[in-house]
């Protein structure tokens, strides 16, 4: 493996989408402290201008470029390549990190809510990769990181719970990335390509995700509730609503991985140049148990062996 970037990122320019919150403000705030000039675009830009805030309060060297963009319309895209182009005419490193969960079933779930979670998570690597093309090849070495998950190899979250749009999303991120490694090579050797698995990271994303799915909707709170066969008329909207953000702080409470640790190792993998970056040891786990029995991995012995074996290392850490 070589080092392309073994020497930081000092005098670099990085995009990363969805830089508001998570692992996208923590890849901002370590590449802002190696010297690294990061433009960050977020749909939520309140979001993004406090990361750019918290880069200049920590004294990273540096600089932090802020835009408004939903990376799922093209345009946005479009609009924030522009902006970058007319701040750094070359571009480094790009991070296609913006993303939302949801799962929905594709037999009785509303189109327009797993269409939005399949846009964000697969157009918003897609159109940013082809408008950042060409400020990527104007640099003299060039990285794209594409941000997967370990849905993207075992589209499952639980043997009763349906994650249809955000797997089929995520494969698409693992088979493009994988495929931009031979693409690149013959047609624009100068870039390279990782694909990122993270497994639960400690982020908002389960809270995010709700609210710009609008989740947070009293009535489609109840038709939620009534999905999972729960009465909802148990519960006024506000008790509902509360609930769903004591649910999201558990998901980012409860991670074995934080936005921090896992901005680390990813960053650590495109040091090393490597294509292939697992985060988190629950994703080394389910790879293991999906690579070891391919025919069991909707299971609920192998959803269950999976969590006795991340448990234990909760347990341990």
């Amino acid at each position: 493996m070589t080092e392309r970037f073994g020497n930081g990122f000092a005098g670099r320019v990085a995009v990363v989408t969805g830089g508001g919150t998570g692992m996208g403000r923590e890849l901002v705030r370590q590449l802002t402290a190696d010297g690294c000039d990061v433009a960050t675009c977020d749909v939520l830009v309140a979001n993004a201008e406090e990361t750019r805030d918290l880069c200049r309060a920590e004294g990273n060297p540096g600089e932090v470029l802020v835009h408004r963009a939903d990376v799922s319309s093209e345009d946005d895209v479009r609009s924030f390549a522009a902006a970058v182009e007319a701040w750094r005419p070359a571009v480094h490193l790009l991070f296609n990190n913006a993303g939302i969960g949801g799962s929905v079933s594709i037999v009785n779930g509303e189109r327009a809510q797993w269409e939005r979670v399949f846009d964000v998570c697969w157009y918003g690597v897609y159109y940013s990769t082809i408008t950042f093309l060409p400020q990527l090849l104007r640099a003299d070495v060039a990285h794209v990181v594409n941000t997967s998950s370990v849905n993207g190899f075992w589209a499952s979250v639980g043997p009763t719970i349906p994650h249809s749009p955000y797997s089929a999303a995520k494969f698409a991120v693992k088979g493009f990335t994988e495929a931009l490694i031979t693409d690149f090579a013959v047609n624009a050797p100068n870039v390279h390509a990782s694909v990122v698995m993270p497994g639960h990271i400690g982020t908002a994303i389960s809270t995010n995700s709700d609210k710009l799915l609008g989740l947070d909707d009293p009535e489609k709170l109840r038709a939620r509730y009534i999905g999972a066969g729960l009465d909802p008329d148990r519960l006024s909207p506000a008790e509902m609503l509360a609930r769903m953000e004591r649910r999201g702080e558990r998901f980012r409470d409860t991670a074995l991985t934080t936005a921090a640790d896992a901005a680390t190792i990813i960053l650590d993998g495109v040091r090393a140049d490597r294509w292939r970056i697992l985060v988190g040891e629950d994703a080394h786990i389910i790879d293991e148990l999906v690579r070891a029995d391919p025919e069991a991995a909707y299971t609920p012995e192998l959803f269950r062996e999976w969590n006795a074996r991340v448990e234990a290392v909760r347990s341990a850490g």
